[in-house]
Order: structure tokens, then C-alpha cells, then sequence
């Protein structure tokens, strides 16, 4: 083994992954989320006003050291964010192969426009929440998304899984049939 892989396996050992990382990740994100809402509050210095940083950073504190107790849970976050992160390259690695067919003069996002961007954005929300119940188990020997993908294959003609695509279907066609006059031209 090589020392760089020593140090990473010291650091493994000495509990950075599934300690310290965890509290860190957790901490950060609900302390921006608390500054940025400023749910508990703000306080006026003169004419401005800020968030309540103590209150923020202690809540946020609880919060992490909380989430690192769980164990399951930082197994559930040590198992999914690599593959988040795979899927961020992936998405990245499409978007840089789809700039090389759009114009320069326009940026990606006026070239695809908005429909596409938004379907992007849609697709990479359900892998995000895919990618989680794949993780998170639903007893010893499966995952929440395992279980749901048996439970489909073994009661594909049942009435449950027929009833939802009717369902589906009925939606889909309420929204295509009533989603306005968008291409027709006025007459007047």
C-alpha cells in the first residue's frame, strides 16, 4: 500500500469518515439553511438586520451531533454521497458534451431552453431520491427501493400496480388535455 493510501486508511481508522466529515456535512448545511431562512430569528445592529448566529450555530450543532450518533444515518450518507457525486460527473460530463453541439454565442441554459433544463433538473431530483432508497434499508437484507422493485415484479398484474398506471395515465392525459392554447394563433 502506498503512504497516501496508509494516511487514508489512518484517517478511516481514527473515525474522519464516519465521524467528523458527517458532523461537518450536517453542520454546514443546516447552519446555511438557518442563516439563509432566519427562522429563529434576527437581530437589528442600526439599520440592519442579521440572523441570529449563536442561535443558528447551536441548533446546527445539536442537529449534526445528533445525525452522527445515528449511526444508520451516516451509513446512509457515507453509502449514497459517492454515488451522488458519481452522478454529478456524469451530469457534468453530458453537460460538456452537449456544449460542444450548442452555439457558443448562446449559454446552455438559452440554447435547451427552459423545457429541457427543467426535464434536467426533474431527472436528476428522482436519481437523487433513488440513489437514497437504494440506501436506506428497509430490513437486513434490503433496501426501501429493493423492496419496492420486488414488490412491483412480484404483483405486476396485481390490482395495486394496474390501478396506479390508470392513475398515471388519467393524470398525464388531465394535464396534456388542459394545458391551454399555447399553439394555437389568436383569431381576431
Amino acid at each position: 500500500m502506498t503512504v497516501l493510501g496508509n494516511a487514508i486508511e489512518f484517517l478511516q481508522d481514527f473515525g474522519i469518515f464516519d465521524v467528523v466529515l458527517p458532523f461537518l456535512l450536517v453542520f454546514a448545511v443546516v447552519f446555511g439553511i438557518l442563516e439563509k431562512t432566519r427562522i429563529l430569528g434576527e437581530e437589528k445592529l442600526g439599520k440592519e438586520s442579521y440572523a441570529r448566529k449563536n442561535l443558528n450555530a447551536i441548533v446546527a450543532f445539536v442537529i449534526g451531533m445528533l445525525v452522527v450518533a445515528a449511526t444508520k444515518i451516516v451509513g446512509v450518507i457515507n453509502e449514497a454521497l459517492p454515488k451522488i457525486s458519481l452522478l454529478i460527473v456524469v451530469s457534468l460530463s453530458f453537460l460538456i458534451l452537449l456544449g460542444f453541439f450548442v452555439s457558443s454565442e448562446k449559454g446552455l441554459y438559452e440554447s435547451l431552453g427552459k423545457k429541457w433544463m427543467t426535464f434536467l433538473m426533474i431527472f436528476m431530483f428522482i436519481a437523487v431520491i433513488l440513489i437514497f432508497l437504494g440506501t436506506i434499508p428497509a430490513n437486513e437484507k434490503q433496501s426501501w427501493l429493493g423492496f419496492a422493485y420486488d414488490y412491483v415484479i412480484e404483483f405486476w398484474s396485481g390490482t395495486l400496480v394496474a390501478t396506479t398506471v390508470l392513475l398515471i395515465v388519467i393524470i398525464w392525459a388531465i394535464i396534456w388535455i388542459t394545458r391551454g392554447d399555447t399553439g394555437r394563433e389568436k383569431k381576431e
